[in-house]
């Protein structure tokens, strides 16, 4: 009968054919020397405790690898390992770079500058401040460099450094513009160099033109204004021998100007001296005369005479100003006025002179004008000058 426990797919063993019933073998036992060859000699050892520390630093590194993969943060670690490897590699480039044969100082000395670049002085001292730092060294000394204009710079001389930080050293000017630099030569090289400070050695006189007035000329005022040109920033000064008067006055970035001066009537000798800024001087000597002239008034009309019958009828005032010189006086203001007979008197003032010193006035004589006599007059009032009139007369006839 099967067995309740052996499972269906076993094969039912066939019954018995009397096959010979297997008999068992006793096994030989193992020799000693045998057990012995297998045998690892030697007692059993464990790792050295330097090893052990480093399989376990690998093992945790190992750790942080993979939990580094897991978060993403596999690539920040390589990109920042990669920078700082080029960062040493960097270092390591530039400290074995080979230094150059000649250093260069990183702080300069310093020329001072002069209040007046310009000056007619042919030797000047410059002026220069080394750093502290290269006082008292042995050997070291400060190079000037000169450069003309339109030219490079060139060495011009080798001082040594004492012991302070400042050094006078002399110097040549050439005439026009010199700029001048210096550096510092010690052991650690030659430094950058300095600001540049500039001289202009000028040693030509100014010229003085002048444009108004004129020598010897005729000048009926109280006062002239002496114009005229010269070097840009020259000091002038104007000075009336007659009467002691002077003034002082400084030219123009363009060389103009202008200064007034008193007069006294008659014969006024004046002196105009100019200084550069180089100091250069020069003079001019002018004589004017003062006259007695005085400002001017002439009044002229269209027509002196009308008829009654033929009014009403226009009348031209027409006034020529001139000023004590006999000059047309330009933009003086001119009042008119006009009385005949019967009429109530027409009046128009503040009518300005143009540049030929005229002032116009037009108006209508009406036909209620009775026969008689009347008059035309102007008034001219200047701040400058005072004041003029003039008037002429008007007739009103009957035929």
């Amino acid at each position: 009968m099967r067995r309740s426990d052996r499972s269906s797919q076993v094969r039912r063993r066939p019954p018995s054919t009397g096959r010979p019933a297997p008999q068992k073998v006793k096994l030989k036992p193992v020799s000693a020397q045998r057990i012995a060859g297998r045998r690892q000699p030697g007692p059993r050892t464990s790792l050295p405790l330097a090893a052990r520390l480093l399989l376990l630093g690998a093992v945790a590194a190992l750790g942080v690898v993979v939990l580094f993969a897991w978060t993403g943060g596999i690539g920040k670690m390589v990109s920042a390992f990669g920078s700082s490897l080029s960062a040493v590699l960097g270092n390591v480039a530039l400290t074995t770079s080979p230094a150059p044969s000649l250093a260069t100082i990183s702080r300069s000395p310093l020329i001072a500058a002069p209040a007046e670049p310009y000056t007619n002085q042919v030797k000047v001292d410059l002026g220069v401040t080394v750093p502290n730092a290269i006082v008292g060294q042995a050997g070291a000394k400060v190079r000037v460099y000169v450069a003309l204009k339109g030219q490079a710079a060139r060495a011009l001389k080798d001082v040594p450094v004492g012991g302070t930080p400042k050094i006078v050293i002399p110097v040549e000017l050439i005439d026009g513009q010199n700029d001048f630099t210096a550096t510092v030569i010690s052991a650690g090289g030659e430094s950058e160099a300095s600001p540049i400070v500039t001289y202009i050695l000028d040693t030509a006189p100014p010229q003085i033109a002048l444009t108004s007035p004129k020598d010897k000329a005729t000048v009926n005022l109280a006062t002239t204004d002496l114009v005229g040109k010269t070097q840009a920033r020259s000091r002038l000064l104007a000075r009336n021998e007659a009467n002691g008067s002077s003034i002082t006055g400084t030219a123009a970035a363009d060389g103009a100007f202008t200064m007034t001066l008193p007069l006294q009537t008659g014969s006024n000798v004046i002196r105009i001296t100019a200084t550069d800024p180089a100091g250069n001087g020069a003079e001019l000597v002018m004589t004017l005369v003062r006259g007695t002239g005085v400002l001017k008034a002439t009044l002229a009309a269209s027509a002196y005479r009308f008829v009654t019958t033929a009014l009403p009828g226009n009348i031209t005032l027409t006034a020529t100003i001139t000023d004590p010189d006999g000059q047309p006086l330009k933009g003086a203001k001119v009042t008119f006025s006009l009385t005949v007979p019967g009429i109530s008197p027409i009046q128009q003032p503040d009518v300005v002179t143009g540049a030929d010193g005229k002032a116009v006035f037009t108006t209508s004589i009406p036909k209620s004008a009775t026969v008689g006599q009347g008059q035309a007059s102007v008034l001219v009032t200047t701040a400058q000058f005072g004041t003029a009139t003039d008037r002429s007369a008007i007739t009103i006839a009957a035929q």
